[in-house]
């Protein structure tokens, strides 16, 4: 064990928003050999709703701050900075500051220009490379050339970053699931062989989910299958209507948003998860959440090949080809006679989450990346100081 405490502040609007972006720093604060401070936005903006930071009860400093810039145009998510950000990272003198954010964001330039000694770890998830328009662009190559460490989320998000000019080291990172609240049901139901495939999604009804497939799929399926749809966006009209022109009502369901233990419970009742996302210029899936919330309830997932979906669903489910509903039709009539598949595909969907996706393991990557930033720099710094000292 290290003689001190490596001090770590972390940025991150990801800990405003979702209880699921706040867990993972309980677990790195436990660590003994951290001394953790978390900045967050004191009211943060996303889809529509307005969301106020939670009171601090996690047992480490939390600084709940005000932002400027946080709903400003079409780069709203990137705008926002913290006025008091330099005295804060002044009082605190951390070794390392870790940001949850772009490298093109303001906040990100901000830290750079304010870090001091510290080392700076950056959290990406950006995995479709494109030019950005001024000054983002300019900023990302600033940010990303003067980075220490990077955490990626998959290695298209490495790719984008190495593309952009950055040369140092990269650790992998997934996201963490709650094991208190996605855990598989006490006793399960022994399914009737002649009951539905019961199917279903969690995530916002957007064309690129790929829900048209499924719907798809499920009129051309000779098997009964339902489909259970959880969320809400602005494709919930059109699918509404496709569920009438295709003769599915009293096989399709919709229902809003709930919480996570509601979700949880909604899980329980599937005997496997959708995600079809389908790749555009604009879009390509960065990890999908839900398909570790379903597989640590024990639900297999069906997944697209979009971004990382076959790289996180892993042995816990099955691939199939993004807008091809005669290939997912295929799967759903040969699930519905050979239930067997998914009694296996679900212990290896609990096994792939217990091995990959805990909030320990993510906590032990972000460790390990800050451990290894500030030792890299605490080196140079030596190593720059040696010349100095000699012509004394």
């Amino acid at each position: 064990m290290s003689s001190r405490r490596l001090r770590i502040v972390s940025i991150a609007h990801p800990a405003t928003s979702s209880q699921a972006g706040r867990l993972r720093y309980r677990f790195l604060a436990s660590r003994p050999d951290v001394d953790l401070h978390l900045v967050m936005p004191e009211v943060w903006k996303e889809f529509g709703r307005t969301i106020e930071a939670p009171p601090s009860d996690e047992g480490f400093p939390v600084h709940r701050l005000p932002i400027r810039l946080r709903e400003a145009g079409p780069m709203k998510w990137y705008l926002h900075f913290y006025p008091a950000l330099r005295r804060l990272l002044r009082e605190l003198d951390p070794d390392v500051i870790h940001l949850w954010e772009e490298p093109w964001s303001i906040v990100a330039l901000q830290a750079q220009l304010l870090r001091g000694r510290a080392a700076l770890v950056l959290e990406v998830d950006q995995n479709i490379l494109k030019r950005l328009p001024p000054p983002f662009e300019m900023i990302r190559r600033v940010v990303l050339g003067r980075t220490d460490h990077i955490l990626s989320r998959s290695p298209d998000a490495t790719e984008v970053v190495r593309a952009r000019g950055y040369r140092g080291p990269v650790t992998p990172i997934g996201y963490g699931v709650d094991l208190a609240t996605f855990a598989p049901a006490g006793v399960p139901a022994a399914p009737r062989a002649d009951a539905p495939l019961r199917l279903g999604y969690v995530g916002r009804l957007v064309v690129e989910k790929g829900l048209d497939d499924a719907l798809e799929a499920l009129a051309r399926s000779h098997a009964p299958a339902t489909l259970s749809i959880m969320g809400e966006g602005p494709h919930e009209a059109q699918l509404r209507q496709r569920v009438d022109e295709l003769g599915l009502r009293g096989r399709v369901d919709f229902q809003g948003w709930a919480a996570p233990a509601a979700v949880a419970s909604f899980l329980r009742g599937l005997d496997a998860l959708l995600l079809l996302t389908r790749t555009t210029d604009a879009v390509r899936e960065q990890f999908g959440r839900v398909i570790i919330e379903a597989q640590a309830c024990g639900i297999p997932v069906i997944g697209s090949t979009c971004g990382a979906i076959p790289s996180v669903i892993g042995d816990g489910g099955w691939i199939v080809p993004e807008r091809d509903p005669d290939g997912l039709r295929r799967l759903i009539d040969e699930l519905s006679v050979d239930r067997a598949q998914l009694e296996a595909r679900s212990q290896a969907a609990r096994a792939n989450v217990l091995e990959r996706f805990t909030y320990d393991a993510v906590a032990t990557a972000i460790e390990a990346a800050c451990q290894a930033a500030d030792t890299a720099r605490m080196a140079s710094r030596v190593a720059v100081e040696r010349p100095v000292r000699a012509l004394r």
